[in-house]
Parts: structure tokens; sequence; C-alpha cells
């Protein structure tokens, strides 16, 4: 008989806090099985979020906990992670090989939110999930730039009355945009239904490859393609850039307010610029003002994923072809990038989680 009985690990693990959620391990689900032999104590989590970043600081967490227990004298821990499918990936509308769809969205321009956008994708990659970007900006397409595959164009395959266009990849990330299609001094000048068209074509009509998330790079405003995403493709959840200015936040409510209207969740808010600090003598200043984001947030029952500073090299570095995550991976900017897209995949976790029953947990004695 093991001296240490499953009851009291059980209550001694559900003392240990998931760092990105801040929830109990058994109410996230993600205890697959206890086995205890003698005084060794195994266990295997399975997280519904890619965690690179805090699956060892989790496993420290746990080990310490319970080898605090009398009679434990060993531990093994188990940090394994798959995200999950949203409820609609297998609807008819659903893109085949893409497990959930999320659209970065604001209701202006000017606020970065493709640079949020592209940032975030390279992020969730940096933290192990297979990611692809869609920009969905067929007036100005931007990713290309941020991207640095200057003119390069996807390649074209299947049989004729089939044809796909295969996405081109891209600091470890799979893209496709208006700008493939065409050269940086062709303008669009396309009427509403025309427009609506090309981004079934890009969303229908591209060949992902088993993506854990499609990020879409919406265009500003609450216009043709934002009705026509919400219209045409299941959309997992949105996300909304705002800066801190009232104005920004006017217009984010809008945003909020059309994702609201068509069933589309918002899984949390991005604050861009919300703080400067001089490279000179390192005095902070709120240019844009302070708080913008938690306000809207807390206003609309959402969470504020993140704040991010008003900072030049996040400007060059998109410029250059080489967003911040993909250019220092571990400069503090980038790694508030990679908060933020725990934070997002965590609560896309959640979001899915309400469409899946509770799974069995394996508990034996060896």
């Amino acid at each position: 008989m093991s001296a240490i009985t499953h009851a009291v690990i059980e209550a001694q693990l559900a003392k240990v806090v998931e760092p990105t959620l801040g929830r109990d391990l058994f109410s996230l689900q993600c205890v697959e099985s206890i086995t205890i032999h003698g005084s060794k104590v195994s266990l295997k989590l399975r997280l519904g979020y890619p965690a690179n970043s805090v699956s060892l600081p989790l496993a420290q967490s746990i080990n310490q906990a319970l080898t605090a227990l009398p009679g434990v004298d060993q531990v093994s821990v188990d940090i394994q992670w798959e995200v999950p499918a949203s409820a609609a990936a297998n609807s008819q509308q659903a893109i085949p090989q893409v497990k959930n769809i999320i659209a970065v969205a604001s209701g202006k321009g000017g606020v970065g939110k493709s640079t949020t956008a592209v940032n975030l994708a390279l992020a969730l990659a940096a933290e192990g999930a297979r990611v692809g970007i869609l920009d969905a900006d067929i007036y100005g397409p931007s990713q290309p730039q941020m991207l640095g595959v200057g003119q390069r164009r996807p390649e074209i395959v299947g049989p004729q009355g089939q044809q796909q266009m295969v996405p081109v990849s891209a600091h470890g990330i799979q893209s496709i945009s208006m700008g493939y299609l065409v050269t940086e001094e062709t303008p669009v000048m396309w009427r509403g239904p025309m427009v609506s068209g090309a981004l079934q074509q890009l969303l229908m009509q591209t060949r992902w490859d088993n993506l854990d998330y499609l990020i879409i790079d919406m265009p500003p405003g609450t216009g043709d393609i934002q009705i026509t995403l919400a219209q045409k493709v299941p959309v997992t959840g949105s996300v909304i850039v705002t800066t801190p200015q009232d104005i920004a936040l006017l217009d984010a409510k809008k945003g909020i307010e059309m994702f609201r209207k068509v069933n589309v969740p918002v899984l949390g808010v991005v604050e861009n610029m919300a703080i400067h600090i001089c490279t000179n003598c390192g005095h902070e200043e709120h240019i844009f003002g302070a708080g913008g984001g938690e306000r809207i947030a807390r206003d609309y029952q959402t969470e504020l994923l993140g704040s991010l500073p008003l900072n030049l090299s996040i400007r060059e570095d998109a410029d250059n072809g080489k967003p911040s995550v993909a250019a220092n991976s571990d400069s503090a900017v980038s790694q508030k990038y990679r908060e933020i897209a725990r934070k997002l995949g965590a609560n896309v976790w959640l979001y899915n989680l309400e469409n899946q029953l509770m799974p069995e947990i394996e508990i034996s004695d060896d």
C-alpha cells in the first residue's frame, strides 16, 4: 500500500497555479494521469496552447509542491501541449487544415494593427505552434513587406479548376496576401463585391499546411471585408488593437460591437504605443494617454492581453522585413509579444474547452 494517497496529491496539485491563466490545473482539465509508485509520483499534463516558455517553470512548481509532502521523494512531470480545434473547424464553411482562426482588427488605421498581427503570429510560432497569417487588407497589403519576402509569388498547385495557392513561408510561418499577386506600384481599384470575392479566394484557395492558428490581419473599419469574414468563415475569436487615446478607443469600441453583432468572441485587447521611454535619459511618458486599453477591456468584459511600448525598433524591424520577434527573440519587446501570444492561445483554449467533454483522469498505483 502506498504511503501517499491520491487525495493528498490532488489536494496539493490544486494549489499549483498554471502561470498564464492563473487557474488551478484541475479546473483547466489538463491533468491526464497521476501514478504513485512507492515514494515516486509521476504526472502527465496536457496544456491546450503552445507553451514552450512556461512548461519548465510549471514543472518546477509542481515538483516543489509535491516534494514538500511527507513520503514523496521523487516527482516526474511530463508536460505536453496540443492546440484543440474550434468546434466550427469541421463545419462546411471551415478552412481545411486550420484549427483556429483569429481576426486581429482595429476600428481605425495607424494603431499598429498589422505590426501587432505579424508579431503575434511569430510569437505563437516561437512558442511552438504551427501558424499562418492572411493579409486581408486587399487595398493596402503590408505583410509581404513586413515579412521581407520581396516579389515572391505563391506556387499554384492542383488540377485545372481545383487549383490552390501554396502559402509563402517566412520566418517559420505560412503567409498569403494580395501583395503577392500584384506589384507594389499596382493600386487595387475595386468596388466592394470584388474585394469580398478576393478575400474569399485568399481564404478558400490557399493550401494551408496543418495550422494551429490562422491569424487574419484585418483592414481597419467595419466594412465589406469584416462582414464577409463573419458570414463566410467560422472565426474562433478576435483581438482588438488600439492605442490609449480617446479617439482610438471610440473606434475600437465600434470594432468590438461589430464582432459582438456577428457572434465572434473578443478574446482580448492589445494596447499599442502605450508608453514612450526616452533612449537618452530613460524618462517614461504616456504620449497617447494612459490606461485606455484596460478601460475598454473592463467595459466590454474582456481581457487586456498586454501593453506594448512606443519603440523605434518595432517600426524599424517591420520596415526591414524582419519583425521584432524574428529579429531579436531575446529582446524585451519580443518577450512581451510572446507573453501576449501565450495569453491569446490560452484564451482560445478556454473558449474551446466549453465545447468539449471533461476528460477522464487516469489514476493508478504501481
